[in-house]
């Protein structure tokens, strides 16, 4: 499939599940290979990405078994490789998460420079800094590895709190000789996932979901049988396509507490929701205006790291909110690229001013008009999608390999809920 083909003007309605999520499938992933014992991981979303990390698993010796829709058992008795192969390295960036796991289960890691969305300088100084930390030798060439004959626990303040970093120190970390203090550490829900799964396996962490984990290492750990959680992420992004498109929409099997960020900032754009239970519902047709700042002053909806507006969707917000009566500013802090995919939404008739690779200002209700457009990265391509069936005539979407990543079975789920969307 390369291109969606999409006639805009249709509001979706209807129920769809939220699919399980996928920045928590790739780190537990990676976190299989610390033990010999199966693996049971549940609720993994059927994407590219994650078609691309069992690829890995199984170069390094695993079996991978497929008992049911979404679910996986991995057994990795014997690890056969240390080095990641780089087909597949640069196809995906989470493949840097296998350095923590190889390196402590082996002594070894050797990485060629991760791929991945192209959305600006994504640096891997942190990964470093943990993982020397805690004794790994590195040797950077056209690869990178890490070599350590044993890993010890240390107090380590990281200097940015990387989600990736975070992740892969811990994973190091439970195999490491005594206690590691982890300060600065990355807390999104996905990374809450990763420690739990751990947990299951009987490490011993304490400190989940705050920046700051202790992490007392174990000499082994044992298999485990996990669910992740939903994509909140896919979540957001469902939320921005129903009240953009003036739709209705009950989003099912939701973690509630994950989505609190984003309730914040779509409230600026006077977006809604209710929830009960583990399901979410967007009303229909919500009157869509811009709740300014106390004096009149025009708000800002900014991203940061958990628990402030994921960055993930600020691509979405954008899109959502050249439906929107009156003015914002979108403020995207992290990646210097993510902003620049606007110029497509200003063809399509948007009325937003780039103020400078990371800030935005829109101005609506825009009335879009169909286009051919390119899908730059996971994100930037699904707000193609939500501006492409709020505008009037047809769209044509490329490259949507990079939307695949992300999203599980788009085209057909959307189809589902009144979309006029096809492959191609």
């Amino acid at each position: 499939m390369d291109q969606y083909l999409i006639e805009g003007g249709y509001p979706i309605s209807g129920t769809i599940r939220a699919s399980g999520n996928k920045n928590a499938a790739l780190p537990c992933l990676a976190a299989a290979l610390l033990t010999e014992e199966p693996v049971i991981l549940r609720n993994i979303p059927d994407i590219e990405d994650v078609q691309v990390m069992l690829e890995v698993y199984r170069s390094l010796g695993g079996r991978v078994e497929v008992p049911g829709p979404n679910t996986y058992r991995l057994i990795l008795t014997d690890i056969t490789s240390s080095g990641i192969p780089r087909e597949y390295a640069q196809k995906v960036r989470a493949s840097i998460l296998f350095a923590g796991p190889l390196l402590a289960r082996t002594g070894r890691a050797a990485l060629p420079p991760p791929g991945g969305d192209v959305i600006g300088r994504r640096r891997l100084d942190t990964h470093f800094l943990a993982l020397t930390e805690l004794g790994a030798a590195v040797e950077i060439n056209d690869e990178f590895i890490f070599t350590a004959k044993s890993l010890k626990g240390a107090d380590i303040f990281l200097d940015e709190a990387s989600v990736t970093a975070t992740e892969n120190a811990v994973m190091a970390a439970v195999l490491a000789q005594g206690e590691t203090i982890l300060t600065n550490a990355a807390s999104e829900p996905h990374v809450q996932d990763l420690c739990r799964m751990l947990v299951s396996m009987g490490a011993v962490i304490s400190g989940i979901g705050s920046n700051i984990l202790t992490i007392r290492g174990r000499p082994k750990l044992s298999g485990c049988d996990f669910e992740i959680g939903a994509d909140f992420m896919e979540v957001g992004s469902f939320i921005g396509l129903a009240a953009a498109t003036g739709g209705e929409l009950t989003i099912e099997g939701i973690r509630p507490q994950d989505i609190r960020p984003a309730k914040i900032a779509f409230g600026k754009l006077g977006i809604a929701w209710e929830h009960e239970g583990t399901a979410l519902h967007v009303p229909p047709d919500q009157t869509l205006r811009v709740n300014c700042d106390l004096g009149g002053m025009i708000p800002k909806i900014d991203d940061a790291p958990w628990p402030g507006f994921p960055p993930d969707l600020t691509s979405i917000i954008t899109v959502v909110a050249t439906q929107v009566e009156g003015t914002v500013l979108v403020h995207e802090k992290m990646f210097e690229s993510r902003m620049f995919f606007v110029d497509k939404l200003i063809g399509m008739g948007a009325r937003i001013v780039l103020c400078d690779p990371h800030r935005a200002v829109i101005s609506g209700p825009s009335r879009l008009a169909g286009s051919e457009l390119h899908s730059p990265d996971v994100r930037a391509g699904m707000a193609m999608v939500i501006a492409a069936m709020c505008a009037e005539g047809n769209s044509v979407i490329s490259n949507v390999y990079q939307i695949e990543r992300g999203y599980e079975k788009l085209a057909p789920r959307l189809s589902s809920l009144g979309a006029r969307i096809r492959s191609a």
